[in-house]
């Protein structure tokens, strides 16, 4: 039951509008349970026509009895929620709307948590009931061609703004039905907007984009929620628009603003378990499609072994993520989601074909005040003993937290120059003057 705030009413006042509320809603749905079959084909318009009418039939047999006094502001907001309630995402609208709320965390019918303004805190939201929560998931996944049941109690969906969609149902989760929805940011990102945040240094950016330019290959590493996909958004368009791009993800979440752009998208299984199209037969098909750049959205399997086949094979200058929590744990992980490709291949010749592909690995993090940063820029040098070789160019170095605030204090630092310097010049790639001098080694972030 949603809680109402309403200006200059009483808790007594609340509880009948909340009565009143539910007993609209049971008969509203009542009644267009009934006329069902006289509802099939009518648009939503009118279906949203019939629901308002309904409603204020309801509302105004009501007042007599019920809410008498309430203010009539309150009344309205309630209409509007009911109508949410039965022909939409209902408690979820609001909250899908709001543009500082990055992530809704449903745990159970009656806990809804969201990250607003990088902050994680308990929404005063809830649903009406199980079956309630239980309804709205089904009217997320029922437009993708998807079922969630006791037999299929996970699914992955999409909404119409693009935001992803994760759900689980019991007995999987004994305590009720829990929804995740990472929502898809409305704003393209650009490195201009992430050096202003505090993100990264414009230096940073710099050596980025110069690396982009010579077609070095980059992956963007970190935990959840630490800035992944906005960064190689941000990251992205730094590719020239002269070229021709492949784009492959689990979920459409990249604007890349070029205009010779090819987007896929995977595609999971459906009810009958039949239909998949995997990432991995995505990026060995964009092979066939004469791509000058392939950007993978995220590498979560065996189709590392195709990408970095891909970029030992001519088609340098791509672009992926990965989940990791340092540059060298990047490494780790990718050797084993190489190993998940099923190929008998020995650790060392998987570690070799790692550092020989990847140029730069460039780390993220959500700090503790929710901020997200570039901690690191590491290149990979090679093999040496055995173990990856890299070279730290820049990192993020904390050096408290305002007590008042909250806010991590820091500052981005250059370490180390990138040791193929001279392959700028070369292709005619010009960096500030003094980028990679002593003094121009501290940089506040």
């Amino acid at each position: 039951m949603l809680q109402l705030t309403i200006s200059g009413q009483d808790d007594i006042a609340k509880t009948e509008i909340d009565v009143l509320k539910d007993r609209i809603y049971d008969d509203v749905v009542s009644q267009m349970k009934n006329e069902a079959a006289s509802s099939r084909n009518i648009s939503d318009e009118e279906l949203r026509k019939r629901v308002e009418r309904l409603t204020n039939q309801l509302v105004t047999s009501g007042l007599s009895s019920d809410v008498s006094g309430i203010d009539p502001a309150a009344i309205e907001n309630m209409k509007d929620e009911i109508v949410q309630d039965i022909l939409h995402l209902g408690t979820l609208e609001p909250l899908i709307a709001d543009d500082s709320i990055t992530e809704i965390m449903v745990i159970n019918h009656k806990t809804i948590y969201v990250e607003k303004n990088g902050k994680i805190c308990l929404s005063r939201r809830t649903f009406r009931n199980q079956e309630h929560l239980q309804t709205v998931i089904e009217r997320i996944v029922a437009p993708i061609g998807r079922r969630i049941d006791e037999s299929s109690p996970l699914v992955d969906a999409r909404l119409s703004d693009g935001s992803r969609v994760n759900a689980v149902i019991p007995p999987i989760t004994p305590d009720g039905a829990c929804v995740t929805i990472r929502k898809f940011g409305k704003a393209v990102f650009t490195v201009e907007k992430l050096i202003s945040y505090g993100s990264m240094t414009a230096e940073m950016g710099n050596l980025i984009d110069g690396c982009i330019k010579i077609r070095k290959n980059i992956v963007v590493s970190g935990g959840t929620g630490s800035g992944k996909t906005s960064l190689l958004n941000a990251l992205s368009n730094f590719l020239p628009d002269d070229e021709r791009i492949i784009t492959i993800e689990d979920s459409l979440e990249l604007k890349l603003q070029q205009k010779h752009v090819v987007r896929m998208e995977a595609r999971p299984p459906n009810a009958e378990g039949k239909g998949e199209v995997s990432i991995r037969s995505l990026v060995k098909n964009s092979l066939r499609m004469r791509p000058d750049r392939i950007v993978i959205g995220e590498c979560r399997g065996g189709e590392a072994l195709d990408m970095l086949q891909a970029m030992n094979t001519g088609h340098d200058g791509s672009l992926t993520t990965v989940h990791a929590n340092s540059p060298k744990d990047t490494v780790s992980r990718l050797e084993t989601l190489v190993l998940m490709a099923g190929m008998d291949l020995p650790l060392s010749a998987v570690r070799n074909q790692i550092c020989s592909a990847v140029n730069l690995i460039v780390q993220t993090s959500r700090l503790s005040d929710g901020s997200r940063k570039v901690v690191s820029i590491s290149e990979i040098l090679g093999i040496k003993n055995g173990e990856p070789e890299l070279n730290e160019i820049f990192a993020f170095r904390q050096e408290g937290i305002d007590r008042k605030t909250g806010k991590v204090i820091g500052r981005h630092v250059l370490l180390n120059a990138p040791s193929f310097l001279d392959e700028f010049k070369s292709k005619g790639i010009e960096l500030p003057d003094g980028m990679f001098t002593p003094a121009g080694k501290e940089k506040s972030a």
